[in-house]
């Protein structure tokens, strides 16, 4: 079998190795593939792996031997899925690979706007600490998030394990959920999107994308929020009116933001999230650690393995 990854770069920029996919059939991996070149590369691909290059209907007309499609992620957007079907073409995802890293992110960004280490381990570097005339300074107010309101939009997996990470950390869990979800009273509770906005101190963004919620995080609701709260998005950047953000930030309707994703990635140089108040960025990171990329790997493998062996698992087509 000819397996051809298209982008690898990002899941394995060195430190994982290809060796489980390798048995498997004559691979050809590729760090990054641009729309002009992936069907010249994906055109002998039996079993094709993606991540971001996207296989829409045109290119998928173009490759008659392709059989396996896998997305290196748990979004498949990037993959005509119909017209994949219509071919006969099986296509997989990943899911459930980075639960607890992109969880872990989301209590970076919190932690980081109540204590902001990285800022005063740097002024005390720089003599600010040595300096100063008393034995203890503050450079940003310190917040303890014991006691403070979490709440949650979307409770699937990494929903849940933010707010039991909340729980340990004793603050108060709310969320908001497309579907009724039981087996939670005491310790959360499940209201509605308004009341999410308005009663939490902290709020994360777990929900998939749709195009039904798309900018759905816009002026209207943050205007409901808190002006000492903080907004952390770690689901997709579409999820958010970008303009309307930036303007709520810099009017300081809300204290901050914290953002993994953004609706263009990389981001153009103009956009005003970039500049923001109190706005802080990561590169699209929460999936990224070494464990959860090595989960993500093993996955890979296994649905080609399984596709293989005539029982495929993890498929959405």
């Amino acid at each position: 079998m000819n397996i051809v990854v298209l982008d690898g770069y990002t899941l394995n920029p060195g430190d994982l190795n290809w060796e489980g996919m390798n048995k498997l059939g004559n691979l050809m991996v590729y760090d990054r593939t641009t729309p002009s070149e992936t069907v010249e590369r994906a055109k002998n691909a039996e079993a094709l792996y993606t991540n971001k290059v996207i296989l829409n209907r045109e290119v998928i007309n173009q490759l008659p031997g392709l059989k396996f499609i896998c997305v290196l992620a748990t979004g498949f957007n990037v993959v005509d899925v119909e017209a994949a079907r219509e071919k006969g073409i099986v296509v997989t995802n990943i899911p459930a690979y980075s639960t607890d890293s992109v969880a872990q992110l989301v209590f970076a960004h919190i932690l980081n706007f109540c204590n902001r280490v990285e800022l005063h381990a740097t002024g005390v570097r720089n003599g600010k600490w040595t300096s100063h005339e008393d034995f203890s300074y503050q450079s940003t107010p310190q917040v303890e998030i014991s006691g403070k309101t979490l709440g949650i939009i979307g409770f699937g997996r990494i929903g849940q394990t933010v707010a039991r990470i909340g729980h340990a950390f004793g603050m108060n869990i709310i969320f908001t959920n497309r579907s009724l979800k039981t087996g939670f009273s005491g310790w959360c509770r499940q209201t509605s999107l308004e009341n999410v906005f308005r009663e939490s101190d902290f709020l994360s963004i777990n929900c998939p994308f749709t195009a039904e919620n798309k900018g759905f995080v816009n002026l209207s609701l943050i205007k409901l929020m808190k002006p000492t709260s903080f907004l952390v998005n770690t689901g997709r950047g579409l999820l958010i009116n970008e303009p309307d953000l930036a303007e709520a930030l810099n009017k300081g309707l809300i204290a901050g933001a914290g953002l993994d994703v953004l609706s263009s990635e990389p981001p153009a140089d103009d956009n005003p999230l970039l500049a923001a108040r109190n706005c802080f960025i990561t590169p699209h990171i929460a999936w990224a650690t070494h464990e959860s990329r090595t989960r993500l790997m093993q996955i890979a493998t296994d649905n080609l393995r399984t596709f293989l062996d005539g029982k495929p698992q993890n498929m959405v087509s």
